[in-house]
């Protein structure tokens, strides 16, 4: 299959100086690369789909925390897991609006975040089983297994989402 030649544009050519720029036209791309902060993660699905899922851990941990526990290991565990899995996703939340995955090149951040995902979520599912199953009708636990059920299912979406960014988009890369 040929692709044929490519033209590559510069702002210099052979026959002058460089070409004129627009004020609109450079501050647009200064805005998209030059900013601090990524504005536009906040408001993408996989921004509001991170932030749910600290909101729906938080509330699982404070409610469990702020309760009368019938099992110390079972809760100890679930807040455990809670916190560790608040906090990876506090970190990929804050690599992606501060766009740190540019330059740190050297990590696969979509399979990185793909196996975090992956192995939370498994964590998360068992903690959340053995809270519901221990919790013996204590709200404080029954809402602190159901929040934890909640976050597992937004981590699946993530898995699901991340799933298909870094396998199915470089699979179709190598095919063509």
């Amino acid at each position: 299959m040929s692709h044929g030649a490519r033209v590559i544009r510069t702002g210099v050519s052979s026959a002058g100086p460089a070409a004129p720029t627009t004020a609109a036209s450079s501050t647009a791309s200064a805005g998209s690369d030059g900013e601090l902060v990524d504005g536009a993660y906040f408001r993408s699905c996989a921004g509001m789909l991170k932030v749910a899922q600290m909101i729906s851990l938080l509330v699982g941990f404070i409610s469990v925390n702020n309760s009368q526990w019938t099992n110390y290991s079972a809760y100890s565990y679930f807040q455990i897991v809670t916190m560790c899995d608040l906090v990876m996703v506090l970190f990929f939340y804050i690599i992606h609006i501060f766009r740190v995955y540019r330059m740190l090149t050297c990590v696969s951040w979509p399979l990185a975040e793909f196996l975090h995902y992956l192995i939370g979520t498994i964590l998360l599912l068992i903690a959340s089983i053995v809270a519901a199953s221990k919790s013996y009708n204590v709200t404080g636990l029954v809402a602190g297994a159901t929040f934890g059920f909640l976050a597992t299912i937004l981590c699946v979406l993530s898995i699901w989402s991340s799933y298909k960014v870094s396998c199915i988009t470089q699979s179709t890369n190598a095919a063509v």
